[in-house]
């Protein structure tokens, strides 16, 4: 009988150890060290679908290529993020906060598509997966539920049912008999994903994943599971907003700056076509320290309602808070205030918010920051009608917005009659209603809003 051999693996990085340690040496976390087995299963154990034929070589010029096979998911937000729908054997993992709506997600495209599927169900039983599609409603009679953890099992009932999609919710909670190991750990995850990546490629079904993340924000498991998948989605969010996020970390058949934009509600996420017209308040009262930015996520414009509270510090050392932005990125534009443009802040408390709940990192938002927080200090609200598009520099200086075309005309079919831009940028066409003032400076910008 051949020895057991065992290894300590680190539940946070997948770090593998030959004896246990306190501390993990790669990412430093402290008890993260699981023993697990490493005996790997005898080659004729290996169910027939993880046994792919012996190919020979193919000329790149003979193989076929077709770039309109994609299935559509009949969802339009998730089908921009994919790029266009799934790929015949594919493999997607999805990756989100729980309670964030991951699974809601997953079983209304289950229930839309014209296809059948194999939602697999590890966490819930058929009863409550039952109780959730009622709530979504039912329109795919071939959606057929699987609760089932191990991933043979699940196997078998693919190669019979032969469906269009394979959903699993979740990776952390199938295990496979190869291995000893207890569900979720490092192991497990790492053979159950290689398994499906396999099955995915060999019977051309694409399966799609979903996934856990850590408390630091990262997907649960080793990091080579985001190396064997294709594509990587993460779902985000404020559980206390309504709205919900979809962006594409990586995408072998498409781009990853695309984001997709979902309302959720009673019976549903609800696709949002338009985001500008739900991320901003509509209030018709002028109030001072909020700006309207136009932001640009993959070839999407959206404007963002940004809002900035600048008081006096009541405790000593001033505040710098910021929600949905980046704070290094404030303390910059505060500086820049500061050394440029000779406004005393750095006594004071400054607060930043991205309104809707949403994280933006689109650096030509950097004006509407800085008219936001000037609007607040002066306590002088910014005109209805205004937007802002560009990038302040450390000299004061403001930079071009890259696709200041599709800013200005969106904030004209928004309505917005004025947008404050860079002085180097070069419009194509200006749309009729809207005046572009272009700034070359911070100081610019001040005598346009408030004189």
């Amino acid at each position: 009988m051949a020895k057991v051999k065992k290894a300590w693996f680190c539940q946070n990085c997948g770090a593998q150890h030959s004896q246990w340690m306190g501390q993990c040496s790669r990412c430093h976390e402290w008890n993260t060290l699981v023993e697990e087995v490493l005996n790997k299963p005898d080659k004729r154990s290996v169910t027939r679908s993880a046994q792919p034929e012996r190919k020979s070589p193919t000329p790149i010029r003979s193989i076929e290529y077709d770039t309109t096979k994609r299935t559509s998911t009949c969802d339009a937000e998730l089908d921009r993020v994919l790029g266009g729908g799934i790929v015949p054997g594919s493999l997607i993992l999805l990756g989100g906060e729980p309670g964030i709506g991951k699974s809601t997600l997953m079983l209304q495209v289950a229930l839309r598509l014209k296809t059948s599927v194999l939602y697999v169900s590890g966490e819930e039983s058929d009863h409550q997966v039952r109780m959730r599609a009622e709530r979504i409603g039912i329109e795919n009679e071939d959606c057929l539920v699987l609760t089932e953890t191990r991933t043979q099992n699940i196997f078998q009932h693919a190669e019979t049912l032969n469906p269009g999609l394979v959903v699993v919710d979740s990776i952390q909670t199938l295990s496979t008999e190869h291995l000893e190991a207890s569900p979720g750990s490092v192991s497990q995850i790492r053979e159950c994903a290689a398994e499906f990546l396999q099955f995915a490629k060999t019977t051309g079904i694409p399966v799609i994943l979903i996934g856990h993340i850590t408390k630091e924000g990262s997907l649960a498991g080793p990091k080579v599971l985001e190396h064997m998948v294709d594509v990587v989605l993460q779902f985000e969010g404020d559980r206390h907003h309504i709205y919900r996020l979809l962006r594409g970390q990586k995408n072998r058949f498409g781009s990853t700056s695309e984001l997709g934009i979902y309302e959720m509600r009673g019976e549903g996420l609800r696709e949002v076509p338009n985001p500008s017209e739900v991320l901003l308040s509509g209030n018709a009262e002028q109030l001072s320290g909020t700006a309207i930015a136009v932001m640009v996520e993959g070839v999407r414009p959206m404007l963002v309602e940004i809002q900035a509270l600048v008081s006096t510090a009541v405790y000593g050392t001033p505040q710098r808070s910021s929600t949905g932005f980046d704070v290094r990125r404030l303390n910059m534009l505060l500086a820049v205030l500061e050394k440029r443009c000779g406004f005393r802040l750095g006594a004071k408390d400054v607060f930043l918010n991205v309104t809707g709940g949403i994280k933006v990192d689109d650096p030509a938002i950097d004006l509407a920051v800085v008219a936001a927080i000037l609007s607040s200090d002066q306590d002088m609200p910014i005109g209805q009608g205004v937007c802002f598009a560009g990038e302040v520099g450390l000299a004061g200086e403001i930079r071009p917005a890259n696709r200041i075309d599709h800013r200005v005309n969106e904030a004209a079919k928004l309505g917005f009659d004025q947008a404050f831009v860079s002085k180097a940028v070069k419009l194509e066409k200006t749309p009729h209603g809207i005046d572009v003032m272009k700034v070359a400076k911070v100081e610019d910008l001040v005598r346009g809003l408030f004189g």
